[in-house]
């Protein structure tokens, strides 16, 4: 259907809704009932397709109570904090985002840095919450800089706890 109202594709009816589907990524699994559960593995069963479940840490567990399921998933993988070396990357991509460059040499820039790597503990979705929210910080004031204070000024706009 989104091929139909998106491209103006001719409209086709199939038996088969996920004929021409490879992938399905379903996040916040964990908030799925059992019977949501069973549908995914019918689908899974009928088609040639794969899925993809993101959960909190732990949802293993409450999958491997249901066999039928469980004995169908390849693998379970649980992510990290990221190390600094990939917070820096993600940080220099996120400045060129920005159409800024940081340098790590200017005081400024490393103590913004240090800031964020503090702040988010290595956490992927707040660093992305938060560069949200240094973005819209430096559009309403017509800044060019991440500096601590902008940090400060976006961590403060987000619910994450404790400072």
């Amino acid at each position: 259907m989104c091929r139909v109202l998106q491209l103006g594709a001719e409209e086709k009816y199939s038996t088969n809704a996920y004929e021409e589907i490879d992938l399905i990524i379903i996040d916040e699994i964990d908030r799925l009932k059992i019977q949501h559960l069973e549908q995914l593995r019918d689908i899974y069963d009928q088609n040639d397709l794969a899925i993809i479940f993101i959960g909190m840490p732990g949802i293993e567990k409450r999958l491997a109570r249901y066999p039928q399921l469980y004995s169908r998933i390849g693998f379970a993988h649980e992510f990290d904090r990221l190390s600094k070396d990939e917070i820096h990357h993600i940080m220099e991509y996120k400045w060129e985002e920005l159409r800024l460059s940081v340098q790590l040499e200017d005081f400024a820039n490393y103590e913004a840095v240090t800031s964020i790597i503090k702040i988010t503990s290595g956490n992927f979705r707040l660093i992305q919450r938060l560069f949200t929210q240094i973005e819209r910080i430096l559009e309403i004031n017509n800044l060019e800089t991440i500096t601590t204070e902008v940090v400060e000024a976006a961590r403060d706009s987000l619910v994450i706890g404790v400072k």
